[in-house]
């Protein structure tokens, strides 16, 4: 069976509505981008990120109000992955100074309760761990484990020498938030499922990079269809292109806050969906491009309007079914992916919809334009 055979419309005719339609979308879309911006991952503004996965569901509330009280500054707490899962994003690269003597003492305390009269010393403080000296090698591989069991991330300072009586202990943010959580989970038992760190001039280096990546990207696919097929029509593949990205960023935009599951963030991940959007698109554009070159050496005297009307009909069952797939595909990602393939699934979920739309409504209609307006004459 063949879904839309021998259609007819007229989607040269309405193009006009479709301009109304894309230009309101593209504007609501940029003055959101404009005043509410887009919220940038790890990857980009750098920072630390941390996913914790609880065995039983929690309260996100309580979490963020508690995160919020332990010195780490501005946090962004949201769910990961279903009520299970807590992510923590923070600004901070290490454990401010005014928090690191708060959480040695907390170590120290660990130390002094499981061996109330044991004698240490502090050999070696650095930003994100702390090394301790005991007297007697067994003994500090004894308050490795067990330091280990309470939760801070600890070990000898030379695994495999029997000889050594130093154990170092990290001191990090995710420590220090697994601290300050244990004790109002206590029948709760939660671990870190990742942590990530990137640094300030990282992350920029990658948003220029990715911002390159994009525009190289355009370039080429418009050099390509000038020698393919006439300039103009490379000129109108782009700008449908420009039209894609820009509405799916601006839905970025508007739909951050609104609920937890679409607080997305724009991360390496997300590039990589929207450059391959850009061949989605491209490729659905130039199939109704190849159409219309093929009817133009078959119709020459058909009006420009009637070549291109049939070219987008010939081809509406193709990029339909097509469009269709890939979307029931995107729309499970987006469902049952989880937290980290979220933001890929829905930035194709939305540039599948609007990529189709635009290879039939904008791309062409632009070239229709150029012809109209100029009085040009296109021939191949």
């Amino acid at each position: 069976m063949r879904i839309f055979k021998n259609t007819n419309f007229d989607f040269i005719g309405n193009r006009k509505l479709a301009y109304a339609i894309s230009g309101t979308l593209i504007l609501i879309g940029l003055i959101s981008l404009v005043f509410r911006g887009l919220e940038y991952g790890i990857d980009f503004k750098g920072g630390t990120e941390i996913a914790l996965g609880f065995e039983k569901p929690v309260d996100i509330g309580t979490i963020r109000a508690e995160i919020n009280k332990i010195g780490l500054g501005k946090v962004e707490v949201k769910t990961f992955g279903g009520e299970t899962g807590i992510l923590v994003r923070t600004d901070l690269q290490e454990i401010p100074k005014e928090i690191y003597p708060k959480v040695l003492s907390k170590i120290e305390e660990t130390i002094k309760k499981l061996h109330p009269n044991i004698k240490y010393e502090i050999i070696d403080k650095k930003s994100n761990s702390v090394t301790f000296k005991f007297d007697d090698p067994k003994l500090a591989a004894q308050i490795s484990d067990e330091l280990f069991k309470e939760g801070f991330q600890s070990s000898k300072f030379g695994e495999g020498d029997a000889h050594v009586k130093e154990v170092v202990v990290r001191v990090g943010i995710a420590d220090w938030i697994k601290e300050n959580l244990k004790n109002l989970y206590k029948d709760n038992s939660f671990k870190v499922l990742k942590e990530e760190h990137v640094g300030p001039k990282i992350g920029k280096e990658l948003k220029v990079d990715a911002i390159i990546a994009i525009i190289l990207a355009l370039l080429v696919i418009l050099i390509y269809l000038g020698f393919r097929f006439k300039f103009i029509f490379a000129v109108g593949a782009v700008v449908a292109l420009f039209h894609d990205v820009l509405i799916t960023l601006g839905l970025f935009s508007l739909l951050y806050g609104v609920t937890d599951f679409l607080n997305l963030a724009v991360n390496i991940n997300v590039v990589a969906a929207f450059l391959t959007l850009v061949g989605y698109s491209i490729n659905d554009t130039v199939v109704v491009f190849d159409r219309v070159r093929e009817n133009f050496k078959i119709h020459k005297t058909a009006p420009l309007k009637e070549n291109i009307n049939k070219a987008i009909n010939q081809t509406l069952p193709r990029t339909i079914i097509t469009s269709l797939t890939t979307w029931f595909v995107t729309l499970i990602l987006l469902l049952f992916g989880g937290e980290v393939l979220r933001g890929f699934a829905f930035t194709l979920f939305i540039g599948v919809m609007v990529g189709t739309y635009s290879s039939i409504f904008v791309a062409s209609a632009l070239v229709y334009e150029y012809a109209k307006k100029g009085n040009k004459k296109i021939t191949f």
